[in-house]
């Protein structure tokens, strides 16, 4: 979905089968051929409950962004596509377990969660897959970074850019 960062945990690595058992993350095993007609016409109303439960503040994602994303995702293909990234889902795992039995890639990667989400569990698992991590937790901040706090957000990617 857009406005996220890198606020996931990679597919296959850590704690990956406790998080889909989650129930707050059923929408990463929403599958079947009725999920894109079930969705079609509310894209808001099915959009706005990952705005409003997966803010550390839901007013901190403004109307504006809230209007902008829904309207994107009413066109055509969009919520397919969108429902595609979590699809992939299985098979990333696989082909991430597969590619880390050579170990650790050997390049350097931000990993960038909120604090009232993933935060510091992104660093733990990112160094399971990367050999040079650097991590930030994003303060007053869950799953939308930028929407919810873009002014750390913007200094965590400066700070890893450079």
């Amino acid at each position: 979905m857009p406005g996220n960062a890198c606020i996931f945990p990679i597919p296959g690595v850590g704690p990956w089968e406790e998080i889909l058992k989650n129930p707050q993350l059923w929408h990463c095993r929403f599958d079947g051929p009725d999920m894109e007609r079930l969705v079609k016409g509310r894209e808001r109303i099915y959009l706005g409950r990952f705005w409003n439960d997966f803010s550390a503040n839901p007013k901190n994602f403004d109307e504006a962004s809230r209007v902008h994303y829904a309207k994107l995702y009413a066109r055509p293909n969009a919520m397919h596509d969108g429902f595609e990234q979590f699809h992939a889902f299985d098979q990333d795992a696989v082909d991430d377990q597969a590619f880390l039995t050579n170990g650790p890639l050997p390049i350097a990667v931000p990993a960038v969660g909120g604090e009232k989400s993933f935060g510091p569990e992104m660093v733990v698992v990112a160094k399971a897959t990367f050999s040079n991590v650097q991590g930030a937790v994003i303060p007053d901040s869950r799953h939308w970074l930028m929407e919810e706090n873009p002014k750390a957000t913007v200094t965590a990617i400066q700070d890893f850019i450079r």
